[in-house]
């Protein structure tokens, strides 16, 4: 849950009820956006581990909360749940890239009209934002690092939209910008931020707050060494 992006009170909630309804009353949990330190009681040995990759795939955790509640129900048992894990841990769920490239494209043009830009940079915007997309996957896949990646997507995002305004085929260079980094943008993270500080989740939102401003940094700078090149 946590590598799907998951809000850390939802992991550990997860995690004691799926221990409670198995009759382990004294189990603890601490989760944080990097490890999880999990305790059945004194006389159980504490599991700890580390979560090095992190993504967004909200299906993943829908699925993982469907298993939590079969559970702790009776309507599945401990063998029968932790199958079902085993095999949710082994697919993937993610849309091909083809596929995550051109509703990145499309959700581009979609955040320009939203933005009160014209019809005429619909089409630049789905280039600019479905390119940048596809060279964050390729960076990220390349390097590992994920800030590196959002600002070398930055980049191409803001040369693909200042080349079509100079060439005329775009108009309003700033809407353009604007539609074509919005996929690149920690939508969730912010919000799953907030709701951890909401929880009294300190460490986790600090966190993730720190995540999601690092992503904004890079972004802004990438855009802005475009246009400096431009």
């Amino acid at each position: 849950m946590m590598e799907s992006g998951a809000e850390t009170y939802r992991v550990e909630d997860t995690m004691l009820r799926m221990a409670h309804s198995q009759g382990m009353t004294s189990a603890q949990s601490y989760v944080t956006p990097t490890g999880i330190i999990f305790s059945l009681g004194r006389t159980q040995p504490t599991r700890i581990t580390s979560i090095p990759n992190r993504a967004t795939n909200l299906h993943r955790i829908s699925l993982v909360n469907t298993i939590s509640r079969k559970l702790t129900s009776s309507i599945i048992t401990l063998e029968e749940a932790y199958d079902e894990l085993k095999k949710i841990e082994k697919n993937n769920y993610m849309l091909p890239v083809f596929m995550q490239i051109i509703a990145a494209a499309l959700a581009s043009g979609c955040f320009l009209i939203m933005f009160a830009g014209v019809w005429q940079d619909f089409i630049p915007a789905m280039v600019a934002g479905g390119l940048g997309y596809w060279i964050l996957l390729l960076v990220t896949d390349a390097t590992k690092v994920k800030f590196f990646s959002e600002f070398v997507a930055a980049v191409a995002v803001g040369l693909v939209a200042a080349l079509a305004v100079e060439l005329g085929i775009g108009q309003q260079l700033d809407t353009i910008i604007i539609g074509s980094v919005m996929p690149l943008v920690p939508g969730v993270i912010i919000t799953i931020a907030i709701r951890d500080l909401i929880a009294g989740h300190f460490t986790s939102g600090l966190a993730r707050g720190i995540e999601a401003l690092l992503t904004a940094f890079a972004i802004g700078s990438g855009i802005a060494l475009a246009l400096t090149i431009m």
